[in-house]
């Protein structure tokens, strides 16, 4: 087991950052989940107006024990352990630094290269495993659900159509029919959010061992052919599919989809394009003033029309492709990424209320992305020089 000692020496000090990126609402941690640190012993540094744009008030981290630190430079001079929700890289990172938060490391390595070159310890959020003790930790499920049900807040909103059944003296206007195609987290959450709107829903997945979650939620199990092909993968994610399944898969769904108002597509593999679902003809099949939102438009998007951040309108069919859906809802987002995070390091606290980075925990050595100055997470490292083989530039 390999203690922190800088940290430790001089006292467990935890800052969190204002977030920068375009768009970003969110913060890495909230007042009421900081109990989970300053109990540990920790002291806990917020960047001037951290909390603000997701409603938490400077006053309100004071009231619970924090430090307000002026800027950034002030909060990475004060503090050792810096969170964020989108990790970024600064020349002010040093060895003495410990930053924890998502940087995309499966995606796009780079980022996690620069920040192990300034010789920080960089722990990736999205890396969590899959596992029961890690449930408490995962950000990604976390944010998910945030996705899914903002998902069908944004299809509600920009259908022509009421979702519930109303009866009334002009007449009885049948419920919307809403598709969510991919029943992971978002999926899941997007299915219970539509039928609480009154929608008749009915879900597909590549993984038949989700039917039994989908009908437990009231919605219908969409029955799709796939001759044989098996869909579940590696950590529960869907598998990635054949040409020739993947043919007989479209086929049958544009039956489908021709019989609903809302298609509202999940389907992601961390670290790869998202799936291509759904074609432009498909789309081009539904009838007019029907929607399509596509939570995986960041990575791609599952449907052929989809563009990130745009609605576009073809053959009268909405396709919408909401980006960072979570920080749309910064408030709750935020409180579950502090529960998140705030436990994940709270995992590496030890009695004595030191930092100890234990590399016999799965969880902290899957996380584990920079350290000393190199790339030590193998998926990141071989990606990173997989690139640079290739000539991507750094």
């Amino acid at each position: 087991m390999m203690i922190w000692k800088e940290v430790s020496e001089l006292g467990l000090k935890i800052g969190v950052l204002k977030e920068t990126f375009p768009g970003e609402r969110r913060v890495a941690m909230v007042p009421r989940a900081m109990d989970l640190l300053t109990k540990a012993g920790a002291e806990v540094w917020i960047e001037r107006g951290a909390g603000i744009p997701a409603g938490f008030r400077d006053s309100d981290y004071e009231a619970k024990g924090a430090k307000i630190a002026s800027s950034a430079d002030d909060l990475r001079a004060s503090a050792q352990i810096l969170l964020a929700v989108r990790v970024e890289d600064s020349p002010r990172l040093t060895n003495t630094h410990v930053v924890i938060g998502m940087c995309d490391p499966l995606t796009d390595p780079r980022l996690s290269n620069d920040i192990a070159a300034r010789k920080a310890t960089l722990f990736s959020m999205e890396l969590i495993p899959r596992t029961t003790r890690a449930q408490s930790m995962d950000v990604l499920s976390s944010m998910a659900s945030i996705a899914g049900y903002k998902a069908v807040l944004l299809a509600a909103d920009t259908l022509p159509r009421m979702f519930p059944m109303m009866m009334t003296a002009a007449g009885t206007i049948p419920p919307a029919r809403v598709l969510v195609l991919g029943a992971g987290v978002a999926g899941l959450q997007a299915i219970a959010t539509a039928k609480r709107l009154g929608a008749v829903v009915s879900a597909y997945d590549v993984r038949s061992a989700v039917k039994e979650q989908i009908e437990s939620l009231g919605a219908k199990f969409v029955t799709i052919d796939l001759g044989g092909a098996k869909g579940e993968g590696e950590g529960g994610y869907a598998k990635a599919l054949d040409e020739d399944t993947i043919r007989r898969q479209r086929e049958q769904m544009a039956s489908v989809m021709r019989e609903n108002d809302v298609v509202i597509t999940t389907a992601a593999v961390p670290g790869r394009k998202a799936p291509l679902l759904i074609t432009a003809d498909m789309a081009r099949g539904m009838v007019p003033g029907s929607i399509i939102v596509d939570i995986a438009a960041e990575r791609g998007g599952n449907c052929e029309l989809t563009r990130a951040g745009e609605t576009v309108v073809d053959n009268g069919v909405s396709i919408v492709g909401p980006v960072n859906l979570a920080s749309s809802i910064p408030y709750h987002a935020s409180q579950m990424y502090a529960r998140n995070i705030g436990t994940f390091l709270k995992n590496m606290i030890n009695k004595e209320g030191n930092l100890a980075i234990n590399m016999d925990d799965e969880i902290v050595r899957e996380t584990l992305v920079a350290r000393d100055g190199q790339l030590v997470q193998p998926k990141v490292k071989a990606l990173f020089e997989s690139m640079m083989d290739s000539g991507v530039p750094a």
